[in-house]
């Protein structure tokens, strides 16, 4: 295939709509509230990213800057002197954004003069992250920052800690039938959907705006890894016509590499013209990435979102990594505590603040490693982009 062509075309053929449907209720129908821009548009390069949020809020809010949630020196003074606590109630912590969150949040607190007394996490299981909740309000923390598993599922435990007068602020997702400034302070999360344009982008660029490739999306009820999904899709839709979706695969965990390697390895045996592979996340883009190797189709281009350490050193070594769209999950966490802050000393809030995508290829993966976790990259980043 000639890849230095046809690079700016629009809509696509979309195939396997039933089957993920099947699989992953409400998902084929597209465009839903709260999980892709009002007007976003056909966007057919990475810098008509810079310096904007596509994503609205779970409820369809429109974002805030993280930059515009600060505490004055007076107000951060008064929080220290409430000797408050909180706990970081995570959906899954096996992956490197979840550990950076960690370390903003921990990071923050302490200038706060507040006490982490809890840290748990569920496996994405919801039934565990019930249990994590419950216990965790038997220690009596003034705040819980916390992503749901399930929005469903875990609303009648949070409720509990609403009731009890805990400070809530959620990463990503919130419980269903809460309301913001009443139920919990406030949402944060990046720009999910402009994080999956990123990654749609860099992979029609990759094949020269033409071939065929495969999804392997995240099979639950997930605003965030939803929103992703939807702007792939939509950005090949509006964007790219001869960039063809032939399969569509759905994971949900918990080994999310193993899966991940499992149904990749079966497109890459059902489609012998595959170009392509998006994965939802990077913890599912290892299994695609070995699921590639393994099968010795080096030549298939895979995308992602999340600069997790295993798909930056395939990013830097390549050619197969291509590129992914990367959130800032240090800085995420240090707004989360800036507005768990907020909820202390009775402050308004915004409902939902967004932090914008950032587009990672080959060329800016060493500074985007520093940019998103605040600290050198690793020895092994380093030495595989030597």
């Amino acid at each position: 295939m000639d890849r230095t062509c046809n690079r700016r075309r629009f809509s696509v053929l979309v195939a396997g709509g039933a089957a993920v449907a099947a699989v992953r209720p409400g998902i084929a129908r597209g465009r839903q509230d709260g999980a892709t821009p009002a007007a976003a548009g056909p966007i057919t390069d990475l810098a008509d990213l810079e310096g904007r949020v596509f994503s609205l809020g779970p409820n369809g809010e429109e974002p805030a800057s993280a930059a515009e949630i600060t505490l004055s020196e007076a107000e951060l003074e008064e929080i220290r002197g409430m000797g408050a606590t909180a706990a970081i109630v995570m959906h899954y912590g096996g992956n490197d954004w979840a550990v950076a969150q960690i370390a903003g949040l921990r990071d923050q607190f302490g200038q706060m003069g507040i006490e982490v007394i809890a840290e748990t996490d569920a496996g994405f299981d919801p039934a565990t992250q019930v249990s994590d909740i419950e216990t965790t309000l038997a220690r009596g923390p003034n705040i819980i920052v916390s992503i749901p598993t399930d929005p469903v599922a875990t609303a009648t435990a949070y409720r509990q800690a609403a009731e009890q007068g805990v400070q809530l602020v959620f990463m990503d997702n919130v419980p269903q039938g809460f309301v913001p400034g009443t139920d919990y302070v406030s949402v944060v999360s990046a720009d999910n959907y402009g994080n999956g344009v990123a990654s749609a982008l860099i992979m029609a660029e990759a094949l020269g705006g033409e071939g065929q490739v495969g999804l392997v999306f995240h099979a639950a009820d997930f605003f965030v890894t939803r929103q992703r999904y939807d702007a792939f899709k939509a950005t090949m839709a509006e964007s790219f016509p001869n960039i063809q979706i032939v399969d569509e695969q759905g994971i949900a965990g918990p080994d999310f590499a193993g899966q991940a390697d499992q149904v990749a390895s079966a497109m890459l045996t059902q489609n012998a013209d595959l170009d392509g592979i998006w994965a939802v996340w990077d913890v599912p883009a290892e299994g695609v990435l070995n699921a590639v190797r393994t099968a010795g189709r080096e030549g298939v281009v895979v995308t992602t979102i999340d600069l997790g350490q295993n798909v930056a050193v395939a990013l830097a070594q390549g050619p197969i990594m291509q590129g992914l769209g990367a959130q800032r999950p240090f800085d995420q966490g240090v707004t989360e505590a800036l507005l768990a802050g907020y909820g202390l000393l009775g402050k308004e809030a915004p409902p939902y603040v967004a932090l914008p995508a950032l587009p990672v290829t080959q060329a800016n993966v060493l500074e985007a490693w520093t940019e998103v976790y605040r600290q050198e990259p690793p020895p092994a980043l380093v030495e595989a982009a030597g």
